[in-house]
């Protein structure tokens, strides 16, 4: 296993100056928390786990975050992502995990939620909670419904106490990317941050991503196609094309169409590690600013917005901070990811970190 990410051996990714950290966390007030699932049991294998990312220290369903949604290729199982592209807002935290541990995870980020306000479901309306997913099943008994309510209630529970501690996110095989595959290689969650001057303040954009994509020859690192060249071949994807969540996160004012906009431009990103977003792929980005939170009781259509002026060229700047962090948060997807046996037998290795680099020209 490589405890170095990418930059770490000197490598620069993009432009942008990176936040303190590199990692979605750079965003003030965001926050993630994992659960990892990693058991042999005499009637299962389990690699899998969930992840949350917090947008925001307070209550997430008084004081909602905007945000959009965008869709590059549609074979997703994501809950809430229809009421986020009508409202543009989020009201829970982003959760993560496996195909079929979505309803078990939008479950028990309600009875979290639940347990927090009792207005919700009653005199206040419903909740909207956000879920997305990969197929881990290569390596994980998906069919055994491993992942419970009680274990996205934990990943948000660790969320809320790593809120101001300032670490780095883990990477790699943990949480919800524990039994994912990308470019036939270990992947799992990466994440990397940008920032970005306005008016003399700095903002940040986090991205973090769930990877779990990729044919090996198609992998290309700092624009070098290395997947064509590793003599260390990859388990390659038996019938499915595999998925990506990209969660991007900002400090910087925003609204639901500028966010948007910033969504679309994280697949410049992941264009760039050598995906084609195939046939079967569920590529799905969900951006958001706590910059801009919007009270529950607010009137429909009296509340204004702080929103960042529409300079071109500042703009264009955000979009170069989402494709570059989007770029690099895959990459540390990979070089943090370690050889995982799961199911059936079946080893991914982790990626050929120094047959990389000695590609890349060290």
């Amino acid at each position: 296993m490589s405890s170095k990410r990418l930059r770490d051996y000197g490598f620069t990714i993009g432009k942008l100056p990176t936040g303190q950290l590199n990692c979605i966390t750079d965003v003030p007030g965001v926050s993630v928390g994992q659960v990892t699932l990693h058991e042999d049991r005499p009637d299962a294998c389990v690699r899998t786990g969930v992840t949350a990312i917090l947008p925001h220290p307070g209550d997430w369903f008084r004081e909602k975050t905007v945000a959009a949604a965008h869709v590059i290729n549609g074979f997703g199982k994501t809950t809430g992502l229809i009421q986020v592209d009508e409202l543009g807002v989020i009201e829970s935290p982003i959760m993560l995990t496996n195909t079929f541990g979505v309803p078990a995870v939008t479950e028990g980020t309600l009875r979290y939620m639940l347990e927090q306000d009792d207005g919700i479901g009653d005199r206040d309306g419903s909740l909207n909670v956000v879920t997305g997913e990969c197929n881990d099943s290569l390596l994980n008994d998906m069919r055994g419904l491993h992942v419970r309510p009680e274990h996205a209630m934990e990943a948000i529970r660790q969320g809320r106490e790593a809120m101001g501690t300032r670490r780095r996110v883990s990477e790699g095989a943990v949480g919800a990317g524990t039994g994912m595959v990308c470019f036939g290689y270990k992947g799992g969650i990466g994440t990397s941050s940008r920032q970005v001057e306005v008016d003399g303040v700095v903002y940040h954009f986090g991205v973090l991503v769930l990877t779990n994509f990729g044919n090996g020859e198609d992998l290309t690192i700092l624009g070098k196609p290395v997947g064509e060249s590793l003599r260390a071949k990859p388990e390659e994807a038996r019938d499915n094309d595999g998925s990506i969540i990209i969660v991007v996160g900002t400090d910087l004012p925003m609204d639901a169409r500028q966010l948007k906009r910033i969504a679309k431009r994280a697949g410049f990103g992941l264009a760039r590690t050598g995906s084609i977003a195939h046939h079967g792929s569920g590529d799905i980005v969900i951006a958001f600013s706590n910059g801009n939170r919007i009270p529950h009781t607010s009137a429909s259509g009296t509340l204004e917005l702080r929103v960042v002026r529409e300079d071109g060229r500042l703009i264009s700047e955000c979009f170069r901070a989402v494709a570059e962090a989007t770029e690099e948060a895959i990459y540390n997807s990979l070089f943090m990811a370690e050889t995982t046996m799961g199911r059936e037998g079946r080893t991914i290795a982790a990626l050929p970190v120094e047959e990389v680099l000695a590609l890349l020209g060290r």
